[in-house]
């Protein structure tokens, strides 16, 4: 991919990249964003970002794959068996737009974070009172 500006929000990240990039990622957003309607948007470390108490998901196109950043080990092991046929390394799922995750999978891991997410906050909170 050539070399481009880093974009200021995910609707122009995704306009920069190719057609079959663009599109499974553009399916991904929604997926996580009907999982997760009162998350926000937002783009870190140059890719996009959707959070809700703290970050859910990270995903980004490369040259030859896609990727979908769970930043939880605990997580990606909860679905360990229903990723077999993908590649995951640490907290990255890596995926193709041939061979795309499926919504199913997306919402369910989506879902996790956000207890996940909520689970750290009030635990945080405890220790905080």
């Amino acid at each position: 991919m050539k070399k481009t500006p880093p974009a200021k929000d995910i609707s122009t990240y995704l306009r920069a990249l190719p057609r079959d990039s663009r599109i499974v990622l553009q399916k991904l957003r929604e997926t996580v964003r009907a999982a997760a309607p009162e998350a926000e948007e937002a783009i870190s470390y140059r890719i996009p970002l959707i959070k809700f108490h703290g970050p859910l998901v990270f995903f980004a196109a490369f040259e030859r794959h896609c990727s979908l950043f769970v930043a939880s080990k605990q997580i990606l092991r909860q679905f360990a068996p229903e990723l077999e046929a993908f590649q995951v390394a640490g907290t990255t799922i890596r995926f193709t737009p041939e061979h795309p995750l499926p919504a199913s999978l997306i919402r369910r891991i989506v879902k996790a974070k956000i207890a996940y997410n909520l689970e750290r906050r009030s635990a945080k909170r405890k220790r905080s009172s």
